[in-house]
């Protein structure tokens, strides 16, 4: 159950996330799924909706989000996953995210440090247990 984001795509999570710096930078992962073998094709860099801490919480546009879906639906694609920065923190998921997440997707944490990304690491949430369980992150 691997995600494989290609170095191009990951260079412009990087850069996305790393300008979004101080506070919480997030996107959507798009590609295609297979017997849960997950490859990305595209970043799309999304707004972070929360005013009062965005430092440290991320909420997407539902209506950007939704222009997402049916863009790559339109063309066979799917949304895989989100990406989000934690600044000056590790790359693991909060109470915070994972109360927020779905089941379904792939969540890729950044840990940015002064503006510069440290780490990436991609999780799934176990639905049953509630948590995340950490998901092999290759970079092709």
């Amino acid at each position: 159950m691997s995600l494989h984001i290609p170095q191009t795509v990951m260079a412009a999570v990087r850069s996305h996330l790393e300008a979004g710096y101080p506070n919480e930078a997030c996107g959507a992962l798009v590609g295609r799924s297979q017997d849960e073998d997950y490859r990305v094709v595209e970043f799309h860099p999304m707004r972070n909706t929360v005013a009062d801490r965005p430092w440290d919480r991320y909420t997407l546009d539902p209506l950007e989000q939704l222009r997402v879906q049916k863009d790559a639906e339109s063309r066979g694609l799917e949304i895989i996953g989100f990406v989000h920065s934690h600044p000056d923190h590790p790359p693991v998921p909060s109470v915070f995210d994972t109360e927020h997440a779905w089941p379904f997707y792939s969540y890729v944490v950044a840990s940015v440090s002064r503006g510069s990304l440290i780490e990436a690491r991609s999780w799934r949430l176990d639905e049953a247990a509630h948590q995340f369980r950490e998901q092999p992150l290759d970079r092709d």
